[in-house]
């Protein structure tokens, strides 16, 4: 659930809910100035957004859950923001035409068709699927491209302080290097075997760590896809159709390091690239004009990633270390100059025919899902299991005999064909026998339905079912107790001063060394929780940790801490400068909202909320 309230971090306020709780019209939920949510636009977004976040972390959301967590109020506070900017565009007189809309959906990937172009049946399927129609569809998309136009013109050119971008870039890119050693069973020394009584006190106090784990029976049935595709069934003509259209995608694209220098108009492009043609480099033309070499950089690109097609024709027409003549493009003249190819590769249709056909086989079968899960639905609404359903339509459902939380097995190995998304063992122990679950959404566009067939509840085991297991935990508990006291002596000479290299050759232990660490990072053969150990000690400083297993323990002592050097043109320190811009624009956003909440009012049928959430009348 901690996963799924990072869903639900958006850049609109949340209103508080002190005093304005107040009873008003009956079919609405809330009201911001001349705007009113109906009871049912809450209900209808409520419960797609639970359904929604089900799907994300593996099992349905109930609405106790929902409301314990505030899910309710947050998903409300949605609503209520995107209302006060609506509400702030007809206020400003905003407006959209409807050819730009209509621009923007058809050029949307989402509704392309095989042949990659848009596809309106295949829009008007996924419009229905989402529970619209298509006057409703293209009101919703002409509120949320506003919205973002408010939102864009209130953060502006966000800039990012230098020190706030110092401070991310100090904490995720500084290394460290260590100097350490393992002490491991060998350093335990002999452990003797466990008495019949140390064994059996030892079970005794630990006697829940040593339970059965509850198991349940599952059946599993798949429609996707995948599963559906006849790629056999596609011939070579269409293959090679959409191996045309879609080239560029298979292979690597042909890149060219790429440099621009602007210009206000075309004379002033003419006389520089005249200069350059008499011996003037193109790095002096940039100086002149008070241009850094970051300023002109465009870095490599292939063709596809330069927006303005008059930019990108001229790019990939120059030869390396040529510089073009004048190119009017969209945003204005410039100067293209490439220092360097590096060349393409493209695969011919026939190592890539069989990739293609499972697309297009894919793509196909869609519709047919879509038939086939209406049919599913039909037959579990009449009773009929899932066994029984994949029988009669010619599936294949799948029954696991018994599974625990971790997705093991009585045999403790992990059950095998299990999907990596969606959890559907996460799925099946937040449900019970007899429910009527929500199918799970697979990536690919496909669902996976399931129900639990039957429920081994958990239970206390004897020492004799499982003596062997509580006699390697007793002697893995020992080896660490040992292990720790002669950690605490090692530091103990290090602190007192001892030498690093001669309290390790008294231990009989070998000194290693490890360098370039970051936080959060394995490196070697140094484990990520002594890692996070080392960036907790001072430099000079010795430390120990537990290693990936509790029979491991490593001492250590930090020799070098290296401070990382900002490099705004890094690709790396330009993510630290996107993630705190998006996270100062939220800020900004937040407050503009709230401001408008203020100045709209915002009024809450507290009455009408809990019936849609199941709150009672309170």
């Amino acid at each position: 659930m901690a996963v799924v309230m990072g869903f639900l971090v958006i850049s609109f306020a949340i209103w508080g809910i002190g005093d304005i709780f107040r009873g008003f019209g009956r079919n609405a939920v809330a009201a911001i100035g001349g705007t009113e949510i109906s009871i049912e636009q809450f209900r209808h977004f409520y419960n797609d957004r639970l359904q929604q976040l089900g799907r994300q972390v593996g099992r349905p959301i109930t609405p106790d859950e929902a409301r314990a967590r505030g899910l309710d109020r947050q998903l409300l506070g949605q609503l209520i923001a995107e209302a006060a900017l609506d509400e702030q565009a007809k206020k400003l007189q905003l407006g959209l035409a409807n050819d730009d809309i209509a621009q923007r959906i058809t050029a949307d990937p989402s509704f392309r068709g095989p042949n990659g172009q848009f596809d309106r049946a295949h829009f008007e399927q996924l419009i229905r699927q989402a529970g619209f129609t298509e006057g409703r569809f293209i009101e919703d998309q002409r509120r949320a491209i506003l919205r973002r136009q408010i939102a864009q013109g209130v953060t502006g050119d966000m800039k990012v302080p230098t020190t706030a971008m110092a401070a991310l870039n100090q904490y995720r890119n500084e290394k460290r290097q260590v100097e350490y050693v393992i002490l491991g069973p060998p350093q335990a020394g002999n452990i003797p075997v466990p008495t019949p009584e140390e064994l059996t006190k030892y079970f005794e106090d630990r006697k829940t760590m040593f339970r059965a784990p509850e198991y349940r029976k599952i059946t599993m049935l798949t429609v996707a896809p995948v599963d559906l595709a006849k790629p056999d069934a596609v011939s070579d003509a269409d293959a090679k159709i959409y191996y045309e259209q879609h080239k560029a995608n298979y292979g690597k694209p042909e890149k060219r390091e790429l440099r621009q220098i602007a210009f206000p108009n075309e004379q002033e492009a003419s006389a520089a690239r005249e200069r350059i043609a008499k011996g003037t480099t193109f790095d002096d033309i940039a100086r002149q004009r008070d241009m850094k070499a970051s300023d002109t950089d465009l870095g490599m690109v292939s063709q596809a990633n330069i927006i303005d097609p008059a930019v990108a024709d001229a790019a990939f027409a120059l030869k390396p270390g040529e510089t073009s003549t004048p190119v009017n493009g969209r945003f204005g003249t410039v100067l293209l100059h490439v220092s360097k190819i590096e060349p393409g590769e493209e695969k011919s249709y026939e190592q890539v025919a069989g990739q293609i056909k499972n697309e297009i086989a894919e793509s196909r079968v869609r519709t047919e899902i879509a038939n086939l899960r209406d049919k599913i639905e039909d037959e579990r609404a009449a009773g009929s299991t899932l066994a029984e359903i994949a029988k009669k339509l010619g599936l294949k459902a799948t029954a696991i005999e018994a599974i625990d939380r971790s997705g093991r097995g009585p045999d403790g190995n992990l059950v095998t064909g299990l999907p990596q998304t969606p959890n559907v063992v996460t799925a099946a122990f937040a449900s019970d026998i007899g429910v009527d679950t929500e199918a799970l959404q697979l990536p690919n566009g496909g669902a996976l339905y399931f129900e639990v067939i039957g429920v081994t509840p958990s239970r206390e085991r004897s020492l004799d079912e499982i003596k062997d297991e509580v006699a390697t935990r007793w002697r893995d508990d020992e080896i660490a107790k040992r292990l720790q006291s002669k950690a605490d002596d090692l530091l103990g000479k290090l602190k007192a001063g001892t030498t690093f290299t001669q309290a390790a050759s008294e231990a009989g232990l070998k000194v290693e060394m490890a360098t370039d660490l970051q936080r959060g990072k394995p490196s070697g053969f140094v484990p990520v929780k002594v890692v996070d150990a080392a960036f907790r000690t001072p430099k000079g400083v010795p430390g120990s940790a537990e290693g990936d297993k509790e029979s491991e323990r490593y001492v250590f002592r930090v020799t070098d801490v290296v401070d990382p050097t900002l490099n705004a043109n890094s690709s790396q320190d330009k993510a630290i400068t996107d993630a705190l811009r998006n996270s100062y624009s939220e800020d900004i956003v937040t407050e503009y909202i709230t401001r408008l909440e203020n100045d709209f009012g915002v009024t809450i049928n507290g009455s009408a909320l809990n019936q849609v959430v199941g709150g009672g009348q309170q």
